[in-house]
């Protein structure tokens, strides 16, 4: 048997620590540890026995793996992706046997992208540097955005292990449309009877075409442009419009029009002539979990604009923010009634153009010349300091985020949707400022918005998910502290640590007093429920992503939302590490 290479024993170690994270089948819990001269062994709970090396860790969990493998009871090492899951299998019940499947096909499509990404990343860096220049500090504006998009597109997801897999799609439709590739493409455009598609309340844009511009005979004033992903435009179309009755009514245009490249989110894509232009496209493909689809359900952009309309509120009444945290316009959307027939028009805010806007899932990616985004930023701005870049963003960030939660809001402002912008403000010093954007799945205590906004917020909680608003702090202090804290904070700190770069004492120890600081500047209530919940708690909410994705079915998880279906692990803010299991 083959030895696996590098690449697989990356993979098979986050496989491994995902499954010890999330407590998949009971395995953590009923581990023993097991001390010996080479270090910690976890004795799993494994039919035939099947030992496996740790090391403390204390990132949503009290351990990670220290070695990728199984070692049984003969002695014998268990190595390799397959065999490892092959391992494990019989802890798996019988109704749950369908779903260690689909994770073990998601981990074989996730080896395959990783293995490709192998050859593919000095091709693209060196594109990435002829287009935008050598230096990554230089690019600038929401051009310059897609660039470091394509860098964080190469990177791991904080957490979930097979965060490039795309359920469904092969190499071949990947390497033309997938951000890390940073590949232009020609979108393709759908005409629908206007009766038949919902808009948004924001404006389409004065370039939107016509009929006649798409080469298809029409009136305008009777129908209505629906742009499509090429990925979409095929067979998952026809299912769409066949489902939807509009089949004999809807024409694909037979020529593609105008050119796009992908964000980091590859359904959203940008308009190469126009970068401040994003239009999100759904996609028949499931990423972060089998469950996790990259449709756009009927509802789900109302939502996000009525989640914009209360973001602005509340800046309105947080004057100190006004120059410091910027919103896409995320108000004008089309859809016909299904999640395949749907497109958002999100515009950036204007005056990007000599900034850096990154998004957070960059900073720690690597440049062209190997250095690190955050070193090339912190070169720019804060005369080469990283730690003060990090704790201006950290301060930034908490300080949002705590003010929303204030208002009972939390977002899932995760480290895709949440970018740094960077540049100089007139009287020449260093300005950094957030830009958020894709706000429809927040969390809502809508007594504590009333309580705040009176009659204005009535209006503002006409959601049509019903799970977005909930009659208490709790659900909002989930997500707040899976995605700010977890996502957009903790994990810089423990991989920095990891890179040598900061101390891991050093930074988490600025996380807990910016986040202190930050709770001193709302309501004492709120406060007091994000100290009892954060600060001062044994234990955090952790995402359990991939046995809510894909390992069990809702049923047997229980998970009402998939996103937002957690286990618990140590508190990295208070607690020393320690590699006993939870009581």
């Amino acid at each position: 048997m083959t030895a696996p290479d590098p690449v697989e024993r990356e993979l098979l170690t986050r496989v491994l620590d995902a499954l010890l994270r999330e407590d998949a089948y009971r395995l953590r819990r009923t581990a023993r540890t097991e001390h010996h001269p080479d270090g910690d062994w976890l004795r799993l709970a494994v039919p035939g026995g099947a030992r496996l090396p740790v090391e403390p860790d204390g990132f949503q969990c009290e351990v990670r793996v220290r070695r990728p493998l199984l070692a049984t009871d003969d002695g014998t090492a268990v190595t390799g992706l397959r065999p490892v899951l092959e391992r494990l299998r019989p802890v798996v019940a019988a109704q749950d046997r369908p779903g260690f499947e689909d994770f073990a096909a998601e981990c074989a499509a996730e080896l395959a992208v990783r293995r490709v990404h192998r050859g593919a990343r000095r091709e693209v860096t060196e594109r990435l540097a002829l287009a935008y220049g050598p230096a990554a500090a230089d690019w600038t504006g929401p051009r310059g955005a897609l660039a470091y998009d394509a860098l964080a597109a190469f990177r791991d997801h904080p957490v979930y292990p097979t965060g490039h897999a795309r359920n469904g799609l092969t190499e071949p439709e990947l390497r033309p449309y997938a951000p890390e590739f940073h590949r232009g493409f020609a979108l393709r455009w759908l005409l629908l009877p206007r009766p038949a598609v919902h808009r948004g309340p924001g404006p389409l844009p004065p370039w939107w075409p016509t009929p006649a511009r798409l080469g298809l005979p029409g009136d305008r004033h009777r129908q209505l442009a629906l742009p499509v992903h090429p990925l979409t435009a095929g067979e998952p179309l026809t299912r769409a419009l066949n489902e939807t009755g509009l089949a004999d009514t809807a024409r694909l245009a037979p020529r593609p029009w105008l050119t796009a490249l992908p964000t980091l989110s590859m359904r959203t894509v940008a308009l190469a002539g126009d970068p401040a232009t994003h239009l999100k496209l759904p996609l028949a493909t499931a990423t972060l979990g089998l469950r996790n689809r990259r449709t756009i359900k009927p509802g789900t952009l109302d939502d996000g604009a009525l989640a914009q309309r209360l973001l602005e509120t509340v800046l309105g009444r947080e004057p100190r923010f006004a120059s410091t945290v910027l919103l896409a316009d995320e108000g004008t959307h089309l859809g016909a009634g299904h999640e395949l027939l749907a497109a958002l028009v999100r515009r950036l805010p204007g005056g990007l153009e000599r900034a850096q806007v990154v998004p957070v899932a960059a900073l720690l990616a690597r440049t062209p010349d190997g250095g690190l985004v955050a070193d090339a930023l912190a070169g720019r701005h804060y005369h080469g300091s990283l730690p003060a870049l990090l704790d201006a963003a950290l301060t930034l960030l908490l300080d949002w985020h705590t003010t929303l939660f204030g208002y009972g809001i939390a977002l899932e402002a995760h480290q895709q949707n949440t970018s740094l912008v960077l540049d100089r403000d007139p009287a020449g010093r260093t300005r950094l400022r957030l830009l958020l954007k894709d706000n429809d799945g927040p969390r809502i205590n809508s007594t504590r918005l009333l309580s705040r906004l009176g009659d204005r917020a009535a209006p503002l909680l006409a959601f049509g998910d019903r799970r977005i608003t909930v009659a208490d702090d709790g659900p909002v202090a989930d997500v707040f502290t899976t995605i700010t804290l977890h996502l957009c904070a903790g994990a810089l700190a423990f991989e920095l640590d990891r890179l040598g770069r900061i101390p891991l004492a050093v930074a988490l120890r600025r996380i807990r007093q910016r986040l202190e600081r930050a709770l001193s500047r709302i309501p004492p209530d709120a406060a007091a429920v994000l100290r009892t919940r954060v600060l001062d708690a044994d234990r955090l909410p952790v995402k359990a992503m991939i046995t809510a994705g894909t390992l069990l079915s809702k049923e047997r998880s229980g998970a009402a939302d998939i996103n937002k279906h957690y286990v618990d692990g140590p508190n990295y803010l208070r607690h020393p590490l320690s590699l006993e299991p939870p009581r």
